[in-house]
Formats: C-alpha cells, sequence, structure tokens
C-alpha cells in the first residue's frame, strides 16, 4: 500500500484500509475511541490487483486508486471516492492507463489539492511519471506525461500546506521532485538531489506553510530528511527495513514530528523531535509485541488531536491499536486487538 491507511474521517472517526486477495476492505470506528465495524468491500466486486494507493483531502474525503485486470496480460487503474468510514464507497471507477493500453506500470501514488481534485501519478512504460487529475467539476483531465527518466517504484506524493500537490521519486543518483506552481496547473519538475536513496522507503509530510519534509533511508542504513531548497539531513539510524510513517503532533506544548516504523526486532519503534528542527537529534523507542514480517505501520490524530498508532499484518489480518495516554511525554496505552 502506498499512503496512509489509517486515517480520519470528515466524521472525526477512524478508519483503516486494507488489502484482503482481490479486494480493498474498510474498518471504521463507531464511535469516539470505541468499538469498529467487521470489515467491509469498498467500491464493490471488481476483482483487484493487490495493490493500492491512498490520498486525503482537507475535506476528509479519502480517495482510492488500485489496478485491474482487464484482459489478458493488460490492466488498468480505477478510482474511488470514500465521503465518511460508515457510508460505503463509491463504486470503482475505470480511470485508464498511463500508456493506453499495457499491464501495471508501477505502484501508483494519490495526493488531492485543495479544491478536493484528487491526483494520480504513477509510473510510464518510458521510465517517467505519468499524471491524471480530476476536474474540479467531475471528470477527469487527459493523461499528462511529466517527464523524468528511471524513476523507481515507491512514489511519495503530498499536499503541502498551500494545498497544492507535490510528488517524490528515487532515481538512481537521488532524489527528483515535482510541485504545482499555482492551483490546478500540473506539477513540474522543481529540483533534483544527490543522494544515496534506498527505493521503497520514501515518506513526505508537510512541516510548514512553505515547506514539505521528505523522509528516506539511504544506502547505509541511516533515515534522512530533505526539504526542497536544503541539503539532506541524516536523522538517525533507520529501526528496520520498510518505509516509515509520520505526522505532526502537539508533545507537551511543542510542534514535534512523530515516526514510527517496524524495528528489526519485529516491534513498533517510536521517534520525535521538534518540527523541521534535525539537529535536535532524536532516538527510537520500541513499544508493543514482536509482529509479523509484513507489519506496517501508521499514525493518526484522533478529533481530539490525540496520536493514533495502528499496526496490520497483510498475511494474518490481525489489526492493532493504541492511543497517546493523557500524561506528558509519550506514553501510549496498552496495544489492543481491533
Amino acid at each position: 500500500m502506498n499512503g496512509d491507511w489509517l486515517i480520519r474521517g470528515r466524521d472525526g472517526r477512524l478508519s483503516v484500509y486494507q488489502l484482503s486477495g482481490d479486494a480493498v476492505l474498510c474498518r471504521a470506528e463507531r464511535g469516539p475511541a470505541g468499538p469498529w465495524t467487521a470489515p467491509r468491500t469498498v467500491g464493490g466486486d471488481q476483482s483487484l490487483h493487490p495493490v493500492l494507493a491512498l490520498g486525503q483531502g482537507a475535506d476528509g474525503y479519502a480517495h482510492l486508486v488500485s489496478w485491474r485486470p482487464t484482459t489478458k496480460g493488460e490492466s488498468g487503474l480505477v478510482h474511488s471516492t470514500h465521503f465518511r468510514p460508515r457510508l460505503a464507497a463509491l463504486d470503482w471507477n475505470p480511470i485508464g492507463h498511463p500508456d493506453k493500453k499495457g499491464d501495471r506500470t508501477g505502484t501508483p501514488a494519490v495526493a488531492v489539492d485543495a479544491q478536493g481534485r484528487a491526483h494520480v501519478f504513477v509510473r510510464n512504460t518510458g521510465g517517467g511519471v505519468s499524471l491524471l487529475a480530476q476536474k474540479e467539476k467531475g471528470g477527469w483531465e487527459p493523461w499528462r506525461d511529466l517527464k523524468g527518466g528511471e524513476v523507481q517504484d515507491g512514489f511519495a506524493a503530498a499536499t503541502g500546506e498551500s494545498g497544492r500537490v507535490e510528488l517524490y521519486a528515487a532515481v538512481p543518483t537521488g532524489l527528483v521532485y515535482w510541485r504545482q506552481e499555482e492551483a490546478a496547473a500540473p506539477p513540474v519538475l522543481r529540483e533534483t538531489v544527490q543522494a544515496p536513496v534506498r527505493p521503497g522507503t520514501l515518506y513526505a509530510l508537510a512541516t510548514s506553510p512553505d515547506s514539505t519534509t521528505v523522509f528516506y533511508t539511504d544506502t547505509s542504513g541511516e533515515l534522512c530528511a530533505w526539504r526542497p531548497g536544503g541539503e539532506p539531513a541524516s536523522l538517525l539510524s533507520s529501526a528496520g527495513p520498510g518505509p516509515v510513517s509520520a505526522v505532526r503532533c502537539d508533545l507537551d506544548g511543542l510542534d514535534c514530528t512523530l515516526l514510527a516504523q517496524r524495528s528489526a526486532s519485529g516491534r513498533v519503534a517510536f521517534a520525535a523531535y521538534p518540527t523541521e528542527l534535525e539537529s535536535a537529534g532524536a532516538w527510537w523507542t520500541e513499544s508493543g509485541p514482536r509482529l509479523p514480517v509484513d507489519a506496517r505501520v501508521s499514525l493518526a490524530t484522533d478529533e481530539d488531536d490525540r496520536l493514533v498508532a495502528a499496526t496490520l499484518s497483510p498475511s494474518t489480518g490481525r489489526l492493532l491499536l493504541t492511543r497517546r495516554k493523557d500524561e506528558p511525554g509519550l506514553a501510549l496505552e496498552a496495544w489492543r486487538e481491533v
């Protein structure tokens, strides 16, 4: 999955999206910090490939994108919108292929601009990035080739506090970055930075009105942070091999960025530092039980702006959840199975 799969919906309720066979399932809170609904299929009964990209707009709506088989050896992208966690999502709507037709070209990424328009990014067979953007009053713009070359799978799409969409991708020599110059305009290639990036480890988070921070693991195992216009900063050694999840939250009155990752020991590791102040340093603290190798971590805040962390293992379907306690520091409740 690409994107945050634990999200807070328009009604304040948390929901979780997961892949299960050839379908996408959703579970949601019935009430604040209360019981959860049973998993239910999202988007109708179409069979999907096991891939899912998620993005959420300021309106709270979730946008889901996946690949589905069409004819033998070929696939097409599909899109669904989920307006509220306890309502059914719209059926999957075919949105085409970056090369008009063919098989899957890569894992898509989704970001939603200030006007609520989904932007779907995916590799094309030329090794660059293609974009499909929604129109403001319904329907989709034509596919656009945003250029680039040798981009690797595992894009990180984000929406800045300005409401403009950004995209980050790894290439053999480092990172490349696209950004909208103005609302409703296609993102343009803005900057390239030389860095030894490990593919599949990118995560982007809006961290100030003018900046987005992208986190990645370099080839030596260091977790790094980069903001366009500056140089990458080494933050701390990566806790494990997979990507991090990140969220901004208030910790004892301080605007902090919290990172979480499945550690090499199998538990969830957390690290926090003052937002955009990587020089302050950070260190990992492990929590919870040992998890399967395929377990992923996602972070969010609930309707009371309290930190929530979830882990999900595709092989077992087991969903675990914890919240921050109402006390100083980063004290968490006991992990519980949902």
